[in-house]
C-alpha cells in the first residue's frame, strides 16, 4: 500500500481548512487527524505543531512579518513530499516550500495557513557527472555544500547570491548574484528539475534523467519552474551545470570621481571583449560605511571591485586592459592582488556590505531592493535614487552588480516607526516604477514574493498576467500551493 494510502485510511472524514479564517472545521481533533496522517508518511520526528518551530518556519530574510503554518514536515524522499503532497491535496491543505529561509521577498509566509514543507532533510548529492560537468542535488544542499563536495574534482558551481541558500531555493527564485556576469543566472544554470505538483503527480521538467547541455524538444518546462516561488510544484531535484575551477584569479579595486566614469568604465571593460567574472559598485555612502565598519581606508567616492578568472598567462593582459581603461575614465587608487589573503582583504568591504549598512544604524533593520536597467541607463538610475533617498531622509546605501544593470538599496530602518516605514515603502515603489519607465524591471535577483505583485503587472502587462494566471490554474486548479505568492 502506497504512503498516501496508508495515511488516508485515518483521515477521510477530515474537514477542509477554512481559506478566509485560517481556522478547521468544529469537528474535534481535525487538526490532530490530519496531523497523524502525516506522521503515517515521516514518522514522529518528520511532523511538528510546536509554536517556535511553526514560527521559524513561517518567516525568511526580509521585513515581511511572520505568518506560521499550521504544521511543518520534514520528508525524507520525494516518495514522501510526493505522499504529503497528495494528502494537503485531498483536504485543501496549502502547502509552502521551504529550504533555509533566506530568501528577500516573504515568499514563505503562510498566508492562509496549511503545511510548510521543510526541505532540510533531503541534503543528498546525487549523480556527479565529472566529465560532463553536472550534479543532481537535492532541496537540502547549499550553495556552499555543494562547493565542499566538490572541492577534490577541480569543479565548482559559481552562481553566489550571498547566502548560503539552498541550491533548489536558489532555482525557485531564478536566484543569481555577483558571478552572474560570467556565469549566467540560475536560470541558465538549470538542466532538468523534479518537481512534485500540487496533486502530489512527479514531473521531471526536461525528462526523467536527461541532462544534455542544451535541447530544443518541445516546451521548456525546466525555465517555467525556474523563478516560479513556489507556486507551481516543490522542487525536490535540480540537475546542475558546473564549471572547472579556474587556474588562476585575481582581483582589483578602483575609485572613481562619478557613477557615470564607473559605468563607462564597465562598458568599456565589457565591449573589450574582458571575460570579467565579477563586477561590483558601491557608491561613497556604502564606501564610508564599509570603512568605518571594517577599518578600512578607501577613498570615499563611487568604487569598483573586479575579479578576473582564467589562465595565469591571460591574468596580466586582462588586467592591463582594465586598468588602462579605468584610468582613462578617471579611475584611480587602482590595487590589484593574486593571493587569496590579500583577495579576501580586498573584497572585504563588498562581502560585509549588508553588515556595514546595518552598523550605521544599530538596533534597526535592513531592506534590500532589487531593481536592474539596461547599463547604458544605470548612472541616471543610481543619481536619481540618491536624490530622493536624500529628499526623504532615508538610509541606503548603494551596492550592486553593475556588469548586468542590477543593484541594492541597503535601506536601514526602525520597523518601530509607522512615518518611516511609510517613507521606505513609497520609495522602494517610486525605485521600482523608475527602473520600469527604463525598460527595467521590478526584481533582478530576489523574486516578486508578497510585495512586488503589483509591480509584476505593471512590468509585464495584463496579456501576460493572463497567461500566468492561465499555467497556474492549469497546474494547481485549487490554489494550494504557496497561495497569495508572485500573482
Amino acid at each position: 500500500m502506497t504512503l498516501f494510502r496508508q495515511a488516508l485510511r485515518s483521515t477521510s472524514r477530515l474537514p477542509f481548512i477554512c481559506g478566509r479564517c485560517r481556522t478547521y472545521s468544529a469537528q474535534a481533533g481535525a487538526l490532530e487527524q490530519v496531523v497523524s496522517a502525516f506522521r503515517c508518511v515521516s514518522g514522529d520526528e518528520g511532523v511538528s505543531v510546536a509554536s517556535a518551530v511553526r514560527e521559524q518556519h513561517g518567516r525568511d530574510e526580509s521585513v515581511h512579518r511572520c505568518r506560521p503554518p499550521d504544521v511543518v514536515v520534514f520528508p525524507r524522499s520525494v516518495e514522501e513530499v510526493s505522499a504529503l503532497a497528495k494528502i494537503c491535496h485531498h483536504h485543501q491543505l496549502p502547502i509552502i516550500p521551504f529550504g533555509t529561509g533566506t530568501g528577500l521577498e516573504g515568499g514563505v509566509g503562510a498566508l492562509k495557513g496549511g503545511v510548510c514543507f521543510s526541505l532540510r532533510k533531503m541534503e543528498q548529492v546525487l549523480d556527479l557527472h565529472q566529465e560532463d560537468f553536472d550534479v543532481t542535488v537535492e532541496p537540502g544542499v547549499t550553495r556552499k555544500g555543494l562547493n565542499s563536495y566538490l572541492r577534490d574534482t577541480g569543479l565548482w558551481f559559481p552562481v553566489d547570491p550571498g547566502a548560503d541558500a539552498s541550491l533548489c531555493g536558489m532555482a525557485a527564485t531564478s536566484a543569481s548574484g555577483t558571478n552572474a556576469v560570467r556565469y549566467g543566472t540560475m536560470r541558465e544554470n538549470v538542466l532538468n528539475l523534479e518537481v512534485v505538483l500540487a496533486d502530489g503527480t512527479v514531473l521531471h521538467t526536461a525528462g526523467k534523467g536527461r541532462r544534455p547541455r542544451k535541447t530544443s524538444a518541445g516546451y521548456n518546462l525546466t525555465n517555467l519552474f525556474v523563478g516560479s516561488e513556489g507556486t507551481l510544484g516543490i522542487i525536490t531535484k535540480a540537475t546542475l551545470r558546473l564549471y572547472g575551477i579556474p587556474e588562476s584569479m585575481v582581483s582589483a579595486v578602483c575609485s572613481f570621481p562619478s557613477v557615470q566614469s564607473a559605468v563607462d568604465s564597465t562598458v568599456q571593460i565589457l565591449q573589450a571583449g574582458v571575460p570579467i567574472a565579477r563586477i561590483e559598485f558601491l557608491d561613497d555612502v556604502m564606501i564610508n560605511a564599509c570603512n568605518r565598519f571594517n577599518n578600512l581606508s578607501y577613498a570615499v567616492t563611487p568604487t569598483l571591485f573586479l575579479e578576473f578568472h582564467g589562465s595565469s598567462q591571460s591574468m596580466q593582459e586582462q588586467v592591463s586592459i582594465t586598468e588602462e581603461i579605468t584610468r582613462d575614465n578617471g579611475g584611480s587608487d587602482f590595487a590589484w592582488a593574486e593571493d587569496e589573503e590579500t583577495r579576501g582583504r580586498l573584497w572585504k568591504a563588498r562581502h560585509d556590505a549588508w553588515y556595514a549598512a546595518l552598523a550605521l544604524r544599530p538596533g534597526c533593520k535592513a531592506y534590500s531592493t532589487d531593481v536592474c536597467v539596461p547599463i547604458s541607463r544605470l548612472p541616471q538610475i543610481i543619481v536619481e535614487t540618491k536624490e530622493d533617498l536624500i529628499r526623504n531622509n532615508i538610509t541606503g546605501p548603494i551596492a550592486g552588480h553593475v556588469g548586468d544593470g542590477n543593484f541594492h538599496c541597503l535601506i536601514v530602518l526602525d520597523p518601530n516607526d509607522p512615518d518611516e516605514v511609510q517613507r521606505v515603502h513609497s520609495f522602494t515603489e517610486r525605485l521600482a516604477r523608475r527602473a520600469l519607465a527604463m525598460d527595467g524591471t521590478c526584481t533582478g535577483e530576489h523574486g516578486i514574493g508578497l510585495g512586488k505583485r503589483a509591480l509584476l503587472r505593471e512590468e509585464v502587462g495584463s496579456l501576460a498576467m493572463e497567461v500566468m494566471l492561465g499555467i497556474k490554474a492549469s497546474m494547481d486548479p485549487k490554489n494550494l500551493m504557496n497561495p497569495g505568492k508572485v500573482l
